[in-house]
């Protein structure tokens, strides 16, 4: 693989990234395929590992695959979602941060973490709050670099401004949601990404499944949503349509398309690497197969017109879109303010 540099911080990273959320409890159950699956991507020359400590048992399944093999991985996890009953034991403040570095630690078996990525905005919780907190890990030697996930590019500059004005750590990667479907962080968030000289670790070049040719436009899409719980936007027609487009694109440029989907992602100058999340060996063996896929500018340019630069078609329902536009009640006046005279 030919390797890139995780922004500024000088880590040799591969294009494609291993996610790790669906090897353990909440994919494949079985800890023995998963660690193989693990193995394999290393062979392969994949050299990123992306987890969360909300994704089940997976930091655990990870940390038993890396024994003796720890040195060799870019090892990244998460914080900020819920992990248990305790109303504590979530978000991004110092009193939980201090705790979630420690079990993630013991789960992985390490002394140290890669990259430790805060996993949502937490509009609860000052963000210089948590840029010191994470600044004491990186200088006691248990994390190496810090980075977001879905962040909004207002978000990201208001964290580079702070730890700059506080002397803070900054923010090094951001790992944000981009497919061909999946196009807005064309915008903002990777423009922004660029200028501070952040990597970015983007997650779902599949959309979700959508780009392997799975769901199909008049298909029992029906009896596949109901696989993934809640997840609506199997039934997306607009989205679906685009997909019929890509397929026939794929075809009549003989390439697959999750090769097409994933070849495109890594082709943004502003994109390090794609996240990768195999639930089976096949579906690691599939992405590995496209590995070497490059797309030219003419087929670049035929994507565009299906998908436009900038765009998405719909979105997927797991995607973070923050509390002013879930919560109706912050984007709606009081009943009695809103006539107008």
């Amino acid at each position: 693989m030919n390797y890139r540099t995780l922004g500024r911080t000088g880590i040799q990273v591969s294009p494609y990234a291993l996610g790790a959320m669906m090897l353990g409890s909440l994919g494949n159950p079985d800890r023995s395929e998963a660690i193989r699956i693990i193995h394999r991507a290393l062979d392969a020359g994949i050299n990123v590992i992306d987890t969360a400590d909300r994704y089940g048992d997976s930091e655990e399944v990870v940390g038993e695959a890396l024994v003796g093999r720890r040195d060799d991985v870019v090892l990244a996890t998460k914080f900020w979602g819920p992990v248990d009953d305790d109303v504590n034991h979530r978000g991004a403040s110092r009193r939980w941060i201090v705790q979630a570095v420690e079990r993630s630690l013991r789960r992985l078996k390490t002394d140290h973490i890669d990259l430790y990525q805060l996993h949502r905005p937490d509009p609860d919780t000052d963000v210089e709050e948590t840029l010191s907190a994470l600044t004491d890990l990186v200088r006691q030697g248990k994390v190496r670099a810090i980075g977001t996930s879905s962040m909004r590019g207002s978000e990201i500059v208001e964290a580079q401004w702070a730890a700059e004005r506080r002397g803070f750590e900054r923010f090094r990667t951001e790992q944000p949601n981009y497919s061909i479907l999946d196009r807005e962080i064309e915008r903002e968030i990777l423009p922004v990404a660029q200028r501070y000289g952040m990597g970015t670790l983007v997650y779902s070049p599949l959309a979700g499944g959508f780009l392997t040719g799975r769901y199909r436009a008049g298909g029992d899409n029906d009896v596949l949503r109901s696989t993934v719980t809640g997840m609506n936007h199997f039934r997306d027609e607009r989205r679906l349509a685009a997909v019929e487009k890509l397929i026939a694109l794929a075809d009549a440029s003989g390439v697959k398309l999750s090769h097409l989907a994933m070849a495109f992602v890594v082709a943004h100058p502003g994109v390090t690497a794609a996240i990768a999340g195999p639930r089976t060996m096949e579906q690691l063996e599939d992405t590995l197969a496209g590995v070497e896929v490059s797309l030219d500018d003419e087929l670049l340019d035929r994507i565009d017109d299906i998908v436009a630069p900038g765009e998405s078609v719909g979105a997927m329902d797991m995607v973070y879109r923050g509390p002013e536009v879930a919560d109706p009640a912050m984007r709606r006046r009081p009943l009695a303010q809103r006539r107008v005279a």
